[in-house]
């Protein structure tokens, strides 16, 4: 994994020793993270806000946040030709490739707001 930059996310309600899937009552509930770097512009851009539904499944397209390898990372899940894998919106980072990866979901996007500008997302 050493040829994507890393990006720690601390998820509310789950302690740092703590690897266990979300499964406490309030790890259950929605919970905001501002994004921060362009990996994922102009879809969310830098700074903006975003909603998580901490989930552990999702359909293809969705927004999530998922656990690779013990590093959480913010793209766009994606199951095709390609194989199953996640992806920046901006074109300058590469793919991550899931196949072979200790990895799994942990929270779908369901909501993007920049300056008060919200937009929805379908979570399945």
């Amino acid at each position: 994994m050493s040829e994507f930059p890393e990006v720690k996310i601390e998820i509310p309600g789950q302690e740092q020793q703590d690897d266990s899937s979300l499964s406490s009552c309030s790890s259950s509930e929605p919970f905001a993270l501002q994004v921060l770097g362009d990996s994922m512009e102009p879809e969310f851009p830098d700074k903006c806000i975003i909603i998580i539904e901490p989930n552990d499944k999702c359909s293809n397209e969705a927004y999530v946040i998922a656990d690779i390898e013990g590093s959480r990372w913010f793209r766009q899940y994606m199951n095709d030709d390609k194989g199953e894998r996640l992806v920046a919106v901006n074109s300058e980072y590469p793919d991550i490739p899931l196949e072979g990866l200790n990895w799994k979901v942990e929270g779908i996007i369901v909501q993007r707001n920049i300056k008060r500008d919200i937009k929805h997302y379908e979570i399945y």
